[in-house]
């Protein structure tokens, strides 16, 4: 049987990495793409001579031209300018848009069935825009968000706690912003409910430090921005449209009446398998996580009626 074929679009930190994951979980062989000559390469060649180490068969292969990607099963799109000190997401969305134009062209010129997981930020105006751009059926375009932020929090509960991260839990919708909404109620660590756990003042720290964890890093990092656990995130969405695993993962998804949103792409849970985003689930929200969903929902209306998108 033919192996799948999986097009990383950005050579950088988090694209290489997410070539990584994606190698060693053997999903299929990895064309890694990015615009700077020789960087694609390197980083491809680099990885296979890492293949007999970790024993994995997929192949790596680095190049600069689109026709190398033709017949791609995923692709995921990491291109774009990374987010700086200072600089909100809001302030990448020209510049990313104008990447992703040319990126989102050529991958429907060369795959036009594949299934497309977007990273680059801000992330759901990125998914709404790959979407107007491609013509792509929604429910095969999904971006990185609560896969991220609720990975993030699971490690701030198990850090907490002093468990295993296999054993925590959790579910953050929504934007992926500063307007995120972090669910506690819906947050366990072996099925027990985190707030039988954790005292209320500490959980709600770690509910806004879910919040503000990309900005944590950037602000560390100084010169850059997270690329390990963004990644991971990525890979584990691509691991299970690869796998078909149904897997229950909160994803920024075309939302068609679903929690009172119309035609746009926010993070809420998704049933992720062969079909993309095969369904959404929705969950009881309370006065006050509703109220938090539509103010995360109405600051990504804001920056996508900035967008001008010329097909």
């Amino acid at each position: 049987m033919a192996r799948k074929k999986i097009t990383i679009v950005g050579a950088g930190n988090v694209g290489a990495h997410t070539a990584l994951w994606v190698a060693t979980k053997e999903l299929g062989d990895v064309v890694l793409l990015d615009v700077v000559e020789g960087v694609p390469q390197g980083k491809s060649l680099d990885l296979m001579e890492a293949s007999p180490i970790e024993c994995f068969d997929s192949n790596v292969r680095g190049t600069n031209d689109y026709k190398d990607t033709a017949g791609s099963d995923v692709v995921i799109i990491t291109a774009g300018i990374p987010r700086k000190p200072g600089m909100s997401r809001s302030d990448l969305i020209n510049t990313n848009v104008g990447i992703l134009k040319s990126v989102v062209e050529n991958v429907v010129r060369y795959s036009p069935d594949a299934h497309l997981l977007i990273v680059t930020n801000p992330l759901d105006v990125m998914v709404y825009a790959a979407w107007k751009l491609s013509g792509i059926a929604p429910n095969k375009i999904m971006g990185l968000s609560g896969a991220l932020d609720g990975s993030r929090m699971r490690s701030f509960i198990g850090m907490e706690l002093g468990v295993s991260m296999q054993d925590v839990h959790a579910m953050v919708i929504g934007g992926h912003a500063d307007e995120m909404v972090p669910l506690k109620r819906y947050a366990t660590v072996s099925g027990i409910p985190v707030t039988q756990l954790i005292p209320p003042d500490r959980l709600s720290a770690i509910m806004e430090r879910t919040k503000k964890a990309g900005g944590e890093i950037v602000g560390l990092l100084k010169t850059g921005s997270a690329y390990y656990a963004p990644s991971a995130a990525v890979a584990e969405m691509c691991e299970a449209i690869i796998k078909d695993k149904k897997r229950v993962m909160p994803c920024a998804a075309y939302l068609d009446g679903q929690y009172g949103v119309e035609g746009m792409f926010i993070g809420v849970p998704v049933v992720v398998g062969a079909g993309g985003a095969e369904r959404i689930l929705e969950i009881e929200l309370d006065k006050d996580e509703k109220a938090a969903f539509m103010n995360s929902v109405s600051a990504v209306k804001t920056l996508i009626a900035d967008l001008n998108i010329n097909k």
